[in-house]
């Protein structure tokens, strides 16, 4: 193995822990250290196994499922845990990312100021454009809760999908704001330094990080975003569902199941709904923001409803509403069924062009055929998704179970 492999594999390693660490059903004691054997194996057996483009693609893979994954934990802290029939979910993605773009990337100068414009540029590190992302979403969550929540469950999906379009139109529009219907560009990445120029870090990086990174190529980079990406992943998990066993998540399900018996349990029902929908709506935010960093260039076209909702919506119900592993699950699952019927799509393109040519420039559309005909197969046969809801019971009630 070459020095760039091991360095490739030595990044692999965090993540890989991080998902065994959520998978093992194992006693706490035993789940540590059986996690990092199994990460380290399986860093290492990729990175021996798969070539460097195809390890690339396992790794670009990852990321944009772990994304899709804290979008489908936000979308099951909001329908999963309090019945929320949220249909804006690409509303606040949308609004995480420009959010951490204008607070992250510098204004334009020089050529590119005559094309492009932007509110401010504010050119702020990495996490602090994260948690202005998160703020800002759960603020405009706050204020859209407040009147749409009084709706019913079919006028409130209605509401957030006008919601989400508004959103839209705002960012496709007010060229003052984000560049309008052009590409924001030049959203900074973090340590993306350490990739290119590692003396150029500004001197903060300590000279044995440099020279530990000095092989790789900036083309390596995606492997330390998906540790970045894997540890903001693993504290969202951690902390929705520490949240959500708490006293606090057993009355977010009380108030979903039986609305009127909480509030006669002296539960202030309208509270509890709106705080249900601000988590989402931050997590969301937060899922935005590392998109952002990603891809380094966004416009109002990266984020459509199917892209941004419908497949979110898909994740859920597949891994299993009210299930944070289920979330985690179906997005991966049905992230990978994306990914695949791409390939499928376009080795059917030859096929389709000798029966009709247009026929074949719609096979794109074959995707979200598949995709549609699985959400059918799933709410007809497995309607509470791969894992189904777990019951929470409190110490209490235990105690006086075992008595």
């Amino acid at each position: 193995m070459d020095h760039e492999s091991l360095l490739r594999a030595l990044l692999l390693i965090i993540p890989c822990v991080l998902a065994w660490l959520i998978i093992l059903p194992l006693r706490k004691r035993l789940r540590i250290p059986l996690a990092v054997i199994l990460g380290i194996v399986v860093a290492f057996g990729l990175t021996l196994v798969l070539s460097r483009g195809h390890l690339s693609f396992v790794v670009d893979f990852s990321i944009m499922a772990g994304l899709y994954a804290i979008l489908a934990l936000g979308l099951n802290s909001q329908w999963g845990y309090n019945g929320h029939l949220n249909f804006g979910v690409v509303g606040f993605f949308m609004l995480g990312a420009f959010t951490t773009a204008l607070f992250t990337s510098a204004l334009p100068s020089g050529l590119m100021a005559q094309y492009s414009q932007q509110a401010f540029g504010l050119e702020l590190p990495f996490m602090v454009g994260v948690i202005a992302a998160a703020v800002i979403s759960g603020l405009v969550g706050f204020l859209v809760a407040i009147p749409v929540l009084r709706l019913r469950v079919d006028f409130l999906a209605i509401a957030t999908l006008g919601i989400a379009l508004i959103f839209r139109l705002i960012f496709q529009n007010e060229r003052w704001l984000a560049n309008g219907p052009q590409p924001m560009r030049g959203i900074p990445q973090p340590l993306a330094c350490l990739f290119d120029h590692p003396v150029d870090c500004g001197g903060w990086v300590p000279q044995a990080v440099a020279t530990f990174f000095d092989p790789m190529q900036p083309r390596d980079y995606i492997f330390l975003y998906l540790v970045v990406v894997a540890l903001f992943l693993a504290v969202t998990y951690i902390l929705l569902e520490t949240a959500l066993r708490s006293p606090w998540g057993r009355v977010l399900r009380a108030v979903r199941d039986e609305e009127n018996s909480a509030a006669m349990s002296g539960k202030y029902v309208t509270s509890y709904r709106v705080q249900a929908f601000v988590v989402g709506s931050v997590v969301m935010g937060i899922g935005g923001a590392l998109y952002a960093h990603y891809v380094t260039s966004i416009d109002y076209s990266h984020f459509r409803p199917l892209f941004g909702t419908f497949i979110v919506w898909v994740m859920l119900m597949f891994g299993g509403s009210g299930n944070n592993k289920g979330a985690m699950l179906g997005a991966f699952v049905i992230w990978g069924v994306w990914v695949g019927t791409s390939f499928l799509a376009n080795s059917l393109h030859p096929v389709l062009s000798v029966v009709s040519p247009a026929l074949a420039d719609r096979t794109q559309y074959i995707r979200w055929l598949l995709v549609g005909v699985l959400l059918i197969v799933i709410v007809l046969f497995r309607p509470y998704g791969i894992i189904k809801e777990e019951k929470f019971v409190s110490n209490f009630l235990k105690r006086r179970q075992g008595s």
